[in-house]
């Protein structure tokens, strides 16, 4: 692969090499290309990062808050049915893909890592679905989306800074925000309203346990005014 710049060919190559198409086990209706060797492949990832230009492999496995969020729309597909709908942070597309599955009338996957685009295409295929696609940083940007999906994107305190205005603003022009956590430290602490809790399994080699508790959010009413703080703070 070419360090300066990872065509869909070579973002290609390396999914089918280093995954396998399969269930995730809270969302056994769909189907990705997930890693089965998770040590063995974050290992050669950070091998191979300076050589390739490999970022971590986000979209190679299938996270508590995603899962969780899929869950959801499948089980409550009104939440999405016959609306636009973004998937921001899309990694996999699973939470993408499940919203195609339950009638959304668009679906479009954002995320900038440049391997996403590819796992997405073939994750969607492998699916039957039709999902676009940007590579956009669309933080801070306004869009034609009625639902805006999030899965497990409050992590980072600098990040969550940026989530929480934008999504904020969202809101207020009638965008539904629906956020998958399973207790991430940056989830902010008002606003939401729980719409499902789910024990969720995971690897114990990407989390603190095999199972996590992982709660559907929707954002309800505008969000403290101070920065975010961990959940329960």
């Amino acid at each position: 692969m070419n360090a300066r710049r990872i065509t869909p060919e070579d973002a290609e190559a390396f999914i089918l090499g280093n995954t396998s198409l399969m269930a995730p086990p809270h969302v056994p209706e769909i189907r990705l290309y997930l890693a089965d060797e998770v040590h063995d492949l974050w290992h050669k990832t950070e091998e191979e990062l300076q050589e390739i230009g490999l970022p971590p492999p986000f979209w190679a496995f299938a996270w508590a808050g995603g899962q969780g969020l899929a869950r959801c729309i499948l089980d409550h597909p009104k939440l999405v049915a016959g609306r636009h709908v973004l998937d921001f942070a899309s990694g996999s597309g699973l939470v993408a893909i499940a919203a195609a599955m339950a009638g959304a009338q668009s679906v479009m996957a954002a995320d900038t890592d440049p391997f996403c685009e590819t796992a997405v295409r073939l994750n969607a295929a492998a699916n039957q679905v039709e999902i676009g696609f940007t590579a956009a940083n669309l933080i801070g940007k306004k869009g034609d989306w009625d639902v805006l999906l999030a899965g497990d994107v409050f992590y980072d305190k600098v990040l969550a800074g940026h989530l929480v205005p934008w999504f904020e603003e969202l809101h207020r022009k009638g965008v539904t925000i629906l956020i998958g956590d399973p207790g991430r430290s940056y989830l902010p602490n008002s606003g939401l309203e729980r719409l499902a809790v789910y024990e969720v399994p995971v690897t114990r080699l990407l989390e603190d346990s095999e199972v996590k508790r992982t709660t559907v959010w929707r954002l309800a009413r505008p969000i403290s005014p101070t920065a975010p703080q961990p959940c329960g703070a």
